[in-house]
């Protein structure tokens, strides 16, 4: 699990690919003070294993499915990581939960400059994901955990203040750049209930007990 606050930017040392399988090699130095091999650390977004570390670098896996589910796959030799490790239960909680399993990539659309922020439109390629956007709700990108501002039927924008630009890769991406998209997991998990039963997948053929109606009656909804 993890906050959403970028710890630093390492640097792609170089990989090595297989078909769809990756080992990505990155410099870093925050986080190295106490990464052990088998920390999960997150990389613009996507939950990884540490499988080797040296002093000022370390290595991960790529599965085929983490491959075309994000734009690791796009990443080169020289190119900066959004990099944080697993969040501590003895901290501050400053971003939202954060697993590290990206939900899709999406495409700036749009940059532009509003006083002392930026503002990032941007298009998903699944439409899908919308169902989990919402205006003043969380979400992440590249590892970035952000809030909304706004949502219409073909994009949503954010708002990044000086402070993120300049600690995350964001500052470097342009229209056209894509982004890892992870959204809320509190959502994912309302969707999911809700919808249990009609999938066919409750136990013993029993409908789900709850329902936009049963969230009404109690308050929810």
């Amino acid at each position: 699990m993890f906050t959403g606050l970028v710890e630093e930017m390492g640097t792609m040392r170089g990989m090595t690919r297989q078909g769809e399988a990756m080992v990505l090699h990155i410099s870093a130095s925050v986080i190295m003070n106490d990464l052990k091999i088998g920390d999960s650390v997150s990389v613009n977004g996507v939950c990884l294993t540490a499988t080797s570390i040296e002093t000022h670098s370390f290595a991960a896996d790529v599965m085929p499915q983490t491959f075309r589910n994000s734009n690791l796959k796009d990443l080169q030799s020289g190119n900066k990581v959004n990099l944080e490790r697993a969040m501590i239960a003895n901290g501050r909680f400053g971003g939202h939960m954060v697993q590290g399993h990206v939900d899709g990539i999406g495409t700036i659309h749009q940059v532009t400059r509003e006083q002392n922020a930026v503002v990032y439109e941007i298009t998903p390629a699944n439409t899908e994901l919308f169902k989990f956007v919402i205006p003043k709700g969380s979400i992440t990108l590249d590892g970035i955990s952000l809030t909304v501002v706004s949502v219409n039927d073909h994009t949503f924008q954010v708002s990044v203040i000086p402070h993120t630009l300049v600690q995350t890769v964001l500052n470097q991406k342009r229209a056209g750049d894509t982004v890892n998209i992870e959204c809320d997991v509190l959502g994912k998990y309302v969707n999911h209930l809700l919808n249990y039963g009609s999938r066919g997948q409750q136990d013993e053929g029993k409908p789900s007990g709850i329902s936009q109606e049963y969230l009404a009656q109690h308050g929810f909804a």
